[in-house]
């Protein structure tokens, strides 16, 4: 993504926020804090507390379960879905494969997103669904 794209530029770039109003993704993006982190840098952690959701901006992160790599993911993915609607602890590692851009968004800011965005939170049970399934298909 380029760099001279404001923050709701880049969030309508991201296929689930697709479709918001401008006044919406205005609003996603005032709830974000946006980070630039370096490469190797620990995103989340598998089995700690989820508190945070983060949207990839920039860059590639690799997502790791039991410490193999499972899928590497780029700018337009998200995780930590799965943390804070199930409230149950992280189920996979993400690091900064390279330098990496990402919005953050913690868990009263995301309760308040999901609650008023009901097709952003259908969007988000439907990721959850789908990697929890593939997590235990895998035997995780």
């Amino acid at each position: 993504m380029s760099d001279d794209l404001t923050t709701d530029e880049r969030l309508a770039q991201v296929p689930l926020f697709a479709g918001l109003s401008k006044k919406d993704l205005k609003r996603v993006s005032g709830l974000a804090t946006r980070l630039d982190l370096p490469a190797g840098k620990e995103l989340t952690h598998q089995g700690s507390i989820g508190n945070e959701f983060l949207v990839v901006l920039d860059g590639d992160v690799d997502v790791l379960i039991d410490g193999q790599v499972i899928v590497s993911c780029g700018p337009g993915d998200y995780f930590g879905e799965i943390a804070l609607l199930d409230d149950r602890p992280r189920v996979a590692t993400v690091v900064a494969k390279t330098p990496v851009s990402v919005e953050v968004i913690g868990r009263r800011e995301f309760k308040a997103l999901i609650d008023d965005q009901p097709e952003i939170a259908q969007r988000l049970l439907a990721t959850m669904a789908q990697r929890l399934a593939e997590d235990e298909a895998a035997g995780h």
